[in-house]
């Protein structure tokens, strides 16, 4: 993904701006996905804050675009709370806005997380380290019948937390796609990377993330991640 904006603000730490959309997801009578509005909200910004904790950065801030109605307010709020909850960064604030003079005939949420971060950006040889899919691709009906293949918000974060590793969320483009930024050469037509997850579907709302990491911390990143752990072979 990394559609993250990174503002240098002094000499030693940056702005770092994320964001995520969703569309026709809600509760009004035309919505294509059907769900309330906490989990809307929660499944927005899960996608913006792996973002932005990703490339670097402890969340300071969350802002909320509400196209669905003032009523809902608090729901949407309560999702992104949520979310804080569980990465344990229950101090952030959060803010937003809602279009209350126009009414849409289908629900429309953005969020905007922004954390402040250091310059810590480094050269990674991947061929020095082992790649895995953690959680599974899923979008629209799937994210709430197959919840128990999303990656949790606490395992993401437990796994940034270690070190010298490699931490990228998958969004709709697919993981095969998110390899190929990830490291240019895995672009080429001669790399075969196999998995048993499907690697062109799309992960909807950052519904798995990969990690490439040193052989040394395999049991480790198995442990926290268990069921979720898929491993991916890259064959040149």
């Amino acid at each position: 993904m990394r559609n993250a904006i990174i503002v240098p603000f002094n000499e030693d730490e940056k702005l770092i701006i994320t964001s995520d959309n969703s569309g026709s997801v809600g509760e009004k009578d035309q919505d294509d996905v059907i769900v309330p509005y906490d989990v809307v909200s929660y499944y927005s910004f899960r996608v913006a804050v792996m973002e932005c904790m990703a490339s670097g950065g402890i969340p300071i801030s969350v802002v909320i675009h509400n196209f669905c109605g003032d009523e809902v307010w608090r729901s949407l709020e309560k999702g992104v709370e949520k979310g804080l909850s569980e990465l344990e960064l229950d101090q952030v604030e959060v803010t937003g806005s809602t279009e209350s003079n126009f009414s849409l005939n289908q629900s429309a949420v953005g969020v905007v997380v922004m954390g402040r971060g250091t310059d810590t950006e480094k050269e990674i040889r991947f061929e020095e380290l082992q790649t895995a899919v953690i959680g599974s691709p899923l979008v629209g009906s799937e994210v709430i019948a197959q919840n128990q293949q999303v990656a949790p918000l606490s395992i993401f974060n437990s796994v940034l937390e270690l070190e010298d590793l490699y931490v990228w969320p998958v969004g709709s483009k697919g993981i095969r796609y998110e390899l190929s930024k990830m490291n240019s050469r895995w672009a080429s037509l001669d790399v075969h990377i196999e998995s048993d997850v499907d690697l062109a579907k799309s992960a909807g709302p950052a519904t798995c993330f990969i990690v490439s990491y040193p052989p040394e911390l395999d049991s480790c990143i198995r442990d926290l991640t268990g069921i979720l752990y898929h491993p991916l072979i890259v064959r040149t």
